[in-house]
């Protein structure tokens, strides 16, 4: 019997508040009813605040697509992630964070991944290379986090990881991801301003050293554009990009400001999402052998490559539908509004699920299996256009979306073309949300190599 890729467990349908509260802190994703798999709409009403839950395509396409800047991003957000992302394209709305997006987006545009595309060969190759002679037993969330931070640190800054300051701001990452929340409690029970936030033991320690460290990347990348020596990577290209309305350029605390987003959604989503696809290439090997066959393309080292590797592509777009790294987003409604015929009223919160949604029973076809040749067919395809949105949608989509969707087949397809991966009996990961969807006690897979040529 096919196996259904692991899911938690979902609480059961009436709790109180504090029993939720408890849950939820200790993880998003069980804390939520069976019943969100099948709601289009779901209200929580609590005496302090009232949430929906939007499943239905037309309402998730109204609030991200067509009427955007009516429901901005909940403020709440911020709450847990103020700390290390400050004022980031990530958190801002409005003008603040229009203006934010016309600096960035030139850097990320189409023919840039190109350029950037060495940098991530030479990052996966690394990787290989690390784990020849690591055979065995290995937690391959420790594995893609590694090999994720080298991507970012060699296409943003030109340094590889094992670099001393990348080296560190890596370490500290890892720590912070592991005790931060992506939705912290705050963004579901209102506090007044004036009320202390309190964070987990290390959290605010570890958000001003990473931020300390990347203020000294970006200043010698400064001094590097003044003296005519910077390389022509995406910290150069931010810094010097000007916004087209304006004429103004990031000052060192903005661009400290996106650089730790870039690292949040650039190195923590593609880790996971990473981990996960090989987690389901060992529990599927017929998948596993599709995609290893297919990596001899990268004998081609050019960016020519990557439009030979179409089933990488689909499977890591199946695991970006299973565990998308971002499960849950936030937004808040300015004004009343009346979605299926129920009030929602001014300041009400909006979550937009992608966890729900990539698996709804009333959209999808086999909504919990693992199927990549799903992609090519109708229901796959109309689902792709409305009920699919692992990096979000409408103007505030990723901006490194295209980029990710190089980086991740791209590692996937290096790793499995050298090493063939099996499950670990007994240690079957559970998904639960941190910063993304990881695995509750890591995910251990068994790697062995496929054959002995050097790496």
């Amino acid at each position: 019997m096919t196996p259904l890729p692991p899911k938690p467990a979902s609480r059961p349908d009436k709790v109180s508040l504090w029993r939720y509260v408890r849950l939820f802190r200790k993880d998003i994703l069980s804390a939520q009813p069976a019943r969100l798999y099948r709601a289009w709409m779901a209200e929580f009403r609590t005496p302090f605040f009232r949430s929906f839950l939007l499943n239905q395509p037309d309402l998730v396409k109204t609030v991200l697509k067509y009427r955007p800047d009516d429901f901005p991003k909940s403020d709440r957000i911020s709450e847990g992630l103020k700390p290390l992302l400050g004022n980031s394209v990530f958190l801002t709305n409005g003008e603040t964070w229009k203006r934010q997006r016309r600096i960035i987006d030139p850097a990320f545009e189409g023919g840039r991944l190109k350029e950037t595309f060495p940098a991530m060969r030479a990052a996966a190759e690394a990787a290989a290379a690390r784990l020849k002679g690591q055979e065995g037993e290995v937690e391959i969330e420790a594995v893609t986090s590694h090999v994720a931070a080298d991507v970012i640190f060699r296409t943003l800054f030109s340094i590889p990881i094992e670099h001393e300051v990348a080296a560190e701001v890596f370490s500290r990452f890892r720590d912070y991801q592991r005790s931060q929340p992506i939705l912290n409690l705050a963004a579901f029970v209102p506090v007044p301003r004036w009320m202390p936030r309190f964070f987990r033991k290390g959290t605010r320690e570890n958000a001003t050293r990473i931020r300390a460290l990347i203020t000294q990347l970006t200043d010698e990348r400064a001094a590097e554009i003044a003296a005519g020596t910077a390389p022509q990577d995406l910290a150069t290209k931010i810094m010097t990009n000007a916004d087209p309305e304006t004429g103004a350029r990031f000052s060192t605390e903005e661009m400290v400001d996106q650089v730790a987003i870039f690292f949040l959604a650039g190195h923590e989503t593609s880790a996971s999402a990473l981990a996960w696809t090989l987690y389901l290439m060992a529990i599927y090997p017929e998948w596993q052998e599709r995609v290893a066959e297919e990596a001899a393309a990268l004998e081609d080292d050019s960016f020519a490559a990557v439009s030979r590797m179409r089933i990488s592509r689909d499977v890591f777009r199946e695991a970006l539908r299973l565990y998308p790294p971002v499960p849950m987003m936030v937004r808040e409604a300015t004004c009343p509004e009346r979605f299926r015929d129920r009030e929602v009223p001014k300041g009400s919160q909006l979550v937009l699920s992608p966890w729900h949604l990539h698996r709804h029973e009333r959209l999808w076809d086999n909504p919990d299996g693992f199927d990549p040749e799903r992609w090519q067919t109708e229901n796959g395809k109309k689902c792709q256009r409305e009920a699919y949105m692992p990096f979000s949608a409408g103007p505030r989509v990723c901006t490194g979306a295209g980029f990710a969707m190089v980086e991740g087949p791209l590692i996937l397809s290096m790793l499995l073309r050298h090493f063939r991966v099996a499950p670990v009996a007994g240690k079957e990961p559970v998904p639960v949300a941190h910063l993304t969807v990881r695995a509750k006690n890591g995910i251990w897979l068994r790697l062995e190599r496929r054959d002995q040529s050097p790496v």
